[in-house]
């Protein structure tokens, strides 16, 4: 039984051995693709007579309204993810980093936000281990931020808002996909 044991243990290590380290454009992407497969089936699932509500009752007086915190989310993939390729953002921020003020529909919004997410692949596949800590313009006033924060940015702030999307599709009875 010893022997087993060891046997299968040396064996397990040397897969494991064998098993490439994940390069950083490969961490950075996966971990964008884990919200882009809970925000984007959520937005999906809220009805379009829904991307108006936002919380009336208690703390929520200028609270972003369903549709405004999805585009605000996609707003903002766009600048970190143009700031780590150190281009121009191709979005319109809009009023309050809440995307174009031409996203009218339930339609326009999902649109907006997987190409949102198609631009962040973009960027995410673009970091190296040589590149990540170098600076890059930040896309949040002057002065500059780490490429590598810069791309964590799409990923936490992303997750932010789902957690507050998620909140409001509960409140009008629609349970989260990924909580289904």
């Amino acid at each position: 039984m010893k022997t087993l044991v060891l046997f299968l243990l040396s064996a397990g290590g040397a897969l494991w051995a064998q098993t490439p380290a994940p390069t950083v454009a490969k961490l950075f992407d996966g971990q964008l693709t884990m919200i882009q497969n809970e925000l984007v089936p959520l937005v999906e699932a809220m009805p379009a007579d829904k991307f108006g509500f936002a919380p009336t009752q208690g703390e929520f007086k200028n609270a972003r309204t369903f549709a405004q915190q999805a585009s605000h989310s996609a707003a903002v993939i766009y600048a970190v993810s143009a700031a780590v390729l150190g281009e121009k953002n191709p979005a319109d921020m809009g009023e309050h980093e809440n995307g174009p003020a031409s996203i009218k529909t339930k339609d326009d919004v999902v649109k907006f936000v997987k190409a949102a997410f198609a631009y962040g692949h973009k960027a995410m596949q673009t970091l190296t281990a040589e590149n990540l800590t170098g600076m890059v313009k930040s896309p949040f006033g002057p002065g500059e931020m780490p490429r590598g924060s810069a791309a964590s940015v799409a990923v936490w702030h992303s997750f932010d808002h789902y957690g507050q999307m998620a909140v409001y599709a509960r409140m009008n009875g629609i349970i989260p996909p990924a909580s289904r």
